[in-house]
């Protein structure tokens, strides 16, 4: 049921205590780590929680400082919690993606086997140029697939989730800071879902595409965590230089 999600669940009841004044304006609330063992949920929860109250425009997570609050108040009477999380986007698109691969490697034909080899090409060489690009080469080869699944319907929730990643606050908000850490499409994880599909099997065309989709939600979430790391490193050694020519 709607309002039911996890992250929405935990952005709401911060919300409330955001609202309730106990933090000023400027002041930092507890971390990420600190927020996953109060409400019981992974880190990635909290994450999203986090995303759905920065559109809210309650707070703002600042990289490698903490999440600092900004507001007591949404700024829409609309909040963001009924918006879709990314990693639930993850959690969506490696079920139903996952069916449409191994309905593809059933019915795919030598004249799509070779589209896809075609993006895939076209996806490196957009790597090397914008990530936009590339990741609208990345859609038509997810959607490729989709369609070679033989089911309208499939096809139809594929793009769905798609035209949800795009419109998604949460999600446009969550793949800035991904973006910023340069993260592109991965070729090798193409190439084994089309060699998956090339073989006609589809519990490993299944597979290959589940697991690709894991290691994408896997890698946008260290990337956004190694790039607080980083920050704080460049801080620290800022600082330090700061203080050794104090001392000269």
């Amino acid at each position: 049921m709607k309002g039911h999600r996890l992250y929405e669940r935990v952005a709401r009841e911060l919300a409330q205590v955001i609202a309730s004044r106990r933090y000023a304006l400027g002041d930092r609330i507890p971390s990420e780590r600190l927020l996953a063992q109060q409400f019981a949920v992974s880190r990635p929860t909290i994450r999203e929680a986090m995303i759905a109250l920065e559109v809210d425009g309650m707070v703002e997570v600042v990289t490698g400082s903490g999440v600092y609050v900004r507001a007591h108040s949404p700024k829409t009477s609309v909040p963001a919690t009924g918006d879709i999380g990314p990693f639930e986007l993850f959690e969506a698109r490696a079920a139903i993606e996952g069916e449409a691969a191994a309905m593809a490697a059933r019915n795919i034909d030598e004249a799509d086997l070779a589209l896809l080899e075609q993006l895939i090409g076209e996806m490196d060489a957009a790597n090397k140029r914008t990530i936009p690009e590339a990741e609208d080469v990345d859609r038509q080869f997810h959607l490729t697939i989709a369609r070679t699944s033989n089911n309208s319907a499939v096809e139809m929730c594929v793009t769905m989730l798609w035209d949800a990643r795009a419109a998604s606050l949460q999600n446009v908000k969550f793949m800035e800071k991904v973006h910023a850490e340069g993260i592109t499409p991965r070729i090798d994880e193409h190439w084994a879902i089309l060699t998956a599909l090339k073989s006609g099997d589809a519990e490993a065309s299944r597979k290959a595409m589940r697991a690709h989709l894991r290691r994408v939600a896997d890698m946008v979430f260290d990337a956004t965590e190694a790039e607080a790391v980083e920050r704080v490193k460049a801080q620290l050694a800022g600082e330090r230089r700061r203080f050794a020519a104090l001392g000269q």
